[in-house]
């Protein structure tokens, strides 16, 4: 099949084009919306300016989107990328349980001059719907009329939508139902943060519907990336230009939810600094996201990799507004990579494995008064190993590192499940980790934080191929907080969380351990590179 032909059937949205069961069909067919959604979103972009003006004539100095996934990456994607807009309010994002970044936010924020956006598709998720109770009760305690800080973002007929009515909530925007949440970065998720920040709507949105007239580009990218996939280069290795570093999140989300299933996939390597050739094997491929033509040092240093025989595919942004049709062109090559895959690209069959496992764990909870811990094993005041079965273990932390280490092989990946609060310190060290870990095995690193990648990344973790060599990275919390109406707080609510991926991942086999660094995160982090180091040399 010639590249129009895909695309034509992809516009005429054929979903014969990746499945032929009804099951799939029904899936596909209600999922192939964002395809027209800039056109449609363009028809309400001036009520969107204007709505953003009333909030901004309000005085609100925040806008908080609270949301998972789908729903949040796209904004943080547009608040790094931006920065603040002079006049209008800040665009931040929460999407995560920690407890510690809910009490940085509270620290951050004029909780009366915040507009909270509670962002959610089905609106039964999780992770929104504590996010605005919690809100919700903060502002209560200020105000007569909390409902008027909040706004919902929902589909038609979700249970948000009678919440948000409920709770008298200034607006509910209602997203086109047939867009699954990582590919709804034109519809109302996306546009609605960008106006309220202060963006040109209309020219994100028109940069997204000029590209979609040129599909060469994008089916060309996305047989690219599924046939790498296929011959073994499964492994897409984002380098971004500095100002776009933000992107590599959602095309993260994107490529792992999308193509990680049926026990194949893409695996996204985000945030992983770019080395000499000798430093990867071959199972990778590249992709350069530049603003206009990037420096000499980068072209230098993508022709080495070219001449070791990687594949590199370059795609170049004239301007930062140009992300609208970046958007469209990685959905776009994502479903064809998932034609050329075999596989559904709309569907996330396994993610439901973490949040069941979660459930179960707080329904325990529940009964106890207490969590089942993992059977631990104290190696020092700092770390803590606990592993994938029930026996006691005796063996040192470095012993245990070490036995864990010795299963990596060519063509798996080293992926970081991280339940800590996200810093810039923290981060570091894990950067430090990762590429510590890369450069000894030659094997590509992922990291992810709690519960986020969960929506993302965690897809691929269960159904994709077992080439995952995982460390479950948790710590004791700073601070905590009661969830009003929930018998579980903030911190027992993400304790359940990383138990319920670590029991996901144990009963699919995958090769993982975990690491408690304690209640010094960033000593922790650092004891583990030291001990790591110990375990690599052997």
């Amino acid at each position: 099949m010639n590249h129009n032909d895909v695309a034509k059937r992809i516009w005429q949205k054929d979903a014969t084009l990746w499945k032929s069961d009804p099951d799939s069909i029904k899936i596909i067919n209600n999922s192939l919306g964002w395809l027209t959604v800039a056109d449609e979103m363009i028809g309400v972009a001036d009520d969107l300016v204007e709505f953003a003006e009333s909030i901004r004539n309000r005085g609100f100095q925040h806008v908080m989107v609270c949301g998972m996934g789908g729903s949040s990456l796209c904004p943080e994607v547009l608040a790094q990328t931006f920065g603040r807009q002079p006049g209008f309010p800040e665009l931040l994002v929460l999407d995560s349980t920690d407890p510690d970044v809910i009490a940085a936010f509270k620290e951050r924020i004029d909780v009366e001059r915040c507009l909270f956006i509670i962002a959610s598709k089905s609106g039964s998720t999780t992770e929104p719907n504590v996010f605005y109770k919690f809100w919700y009760e903060e502002v209560r305690k200020l105000k007569e009329d909390p409902g008027d800080n909040f706004i919902a973002i929902t589909d038609p007929g979700s249970p948000l939508v009678d919440t948000a009515t409920e709770l008298k909530f200034q607006r509910t925007f209602l997203n086109q139902p047939d867009i699954g949440g990582r590919y709804s970065a034109l519809s109302y998720f996306g546009m609605v943060p960008a106006a309220l920040m202060g963006l040109d709507v209309r020219q994100l949105l028109m940069s997204a519907k000029n590209a979609a007239t040129v599909d060469e580009g994008a089916v060309a990218l996305g047989i690219s990336l599924g046939d790498n996939a296929a011959a073994g280069r499964d492994k897409l290795t984002l380098v971004l230009d500095p100002s776009l570093e933000a992107l590599g999140l959602w095309i993260e989300q994107l490529i792992a939810e999308s193509t990680g299933k049926e026990g194949t996939g893409i695996l996204p390597v985000n945030g992983e600094s770019l080395g000499t050739p000798d430093v990867y094997g071959n199972d990778r491929q590249f992709v350069v996201t530049a603003v206009e033509h990037g420096s000499l040092e980068l072209k230098s240093r993508l022709d080495q990799l070219t001449g070791a025989g990687h594949p590199v595919a370059v795609t170049v942004l004239n301007d930062l507004y140009n992300l609208g049709a970046a958007f469209l062109m990685w959905e776009f090559a994502t479903a064809v990579a998932g034609w050329r895959l075999g596989i559904n690209p709309f569907d996330q069959p396994n993610v439901q494995e973490a949040k069941d496992a979660t459930k179960e764990v707080l329904s325990g909870f529940a009964r106890r008064g207490h969590l089942d811990l993992r059977n631990t094993v104290a190696a020092d005041e700092l770390i803590t190993i606990y592993g994938a079965d029930d026996a006691p273990k005796a063996e040192t932390v470095a012993e245990v590192l070490r036995n864990h280490l010795a299963t990596i092989k060519p063509g798996d990946y080293i992926a970081f499940l991280n339940y800590i609060e996200e810093t810039p310190e923290i981060d570091r060290e894990i950067q430090e980790l990762r590429m510590q870990l890369r450069d000894a095995t030659r094997c590509a690193t992922t990291v992810g934080y709690g519960p986020r990648f969960l929506h993302s990344t965690g897809q691929l973790h269960k159904g994709g191929p077992d080439t995952g060599v995982f460390f479950q990275i948790i710590a004791n919390d700073a601070v905590d907080f009661a969830i009003p109406g929930e018998s579980y707080t903030f911190s027992i609510l993400k304790q359940a969380q990383a138990l319920g991926d670590f029991t996901a991942l144990v009963k699919r086999g995958r090769r993982v351990i975990g690491i408690d660094l304690g209640d010094n995160t960033l000593e922790g982090l650092v004891r583990l590179r030291t001990i790591l180091a110990a375990g690599l040399r052997g």
